[in-house]
């Protein structure tokens, strides 16, 4: 199926909410910059405003505008056969929730495809979390997903419907002396 890209960065634009495969989950997401785009996903998946969600960038040239320092080994963090998110001691210029509390900030950059193709269109960080409501499993495939959250999100990318998820992402802590410390 062909999928008009432009038409989800208008959505993302407007300060909508998507339902799309990412290249892990299903995933639902926003633009991680605008406030009430993200405050439309905690109600969404009737989440804790304490657990902050994951961005997700293009690349580390984009990263490096979202944080305020990165790491010397961040290629070789990335460069892993597993999908990592990594959190920094510090974010910018990301809306509340997507930063936490305490500034830090958890950023991930996906495989190519759809989702490494909206972002660059887009040219800002999205919102990527999973497409449940808080505490209840994380759906398998796109028939899993709580008719709810079918129901309120404001588009849902018709792509890859029959895509059962991998494994969510691991989750890796930068620390302040240099060291990783890994939390999923």
């Amino acid at each position: 199926m062909k999928i008009n890209i432009n038409h989800f960065v208008s959505i993302l634009k407007t300060g909508k909410t998507l339902l799309y495969p990412t290249d892990t989950i299903w995933g639902l997401g926003c633009d991680a910059t605008n406030q009430a785009a993200v405050e439309k996903i905690y109600s969404l998946k009737k989440r804790d405003l304490s657990k902050p969600l994951i961005a997700l960038v293009a690349d580390v040239n984009m990263l490096s505008n979202y944080v305020s320092e990165l790491p010397e080994n961040i290629y070789a963090l990335l460069n892993s056969d597993v999908p990592t998110t990594l959190v920094y001691p510090k974010g910018k210029g990301l809306a509340k929730g997507v930063m936490a509390h305490n500034g830090s900030v958890a950023i991930r950059i996906p495989t190519a495809g759809f989702t490494l193709d909206l972002i660059k269109s887009f040219g800002k960080p999205i919102v990527s979390t999973s497409a449940n409501i808080s505490d209840a499993p994380v759906p398998g495939s796109f028939g899993e997903i709580d008719p709810e959250i079918l129901a309120q999100v404001d588009e849902v990318v018709p792509l890859n419907k029959e895509k059962i998820a991998r494994i969510s992402s691991q989750v890796l802590q930068l620390m302040p002396d240099g060291s990783v410390r890994q939390l999923r």
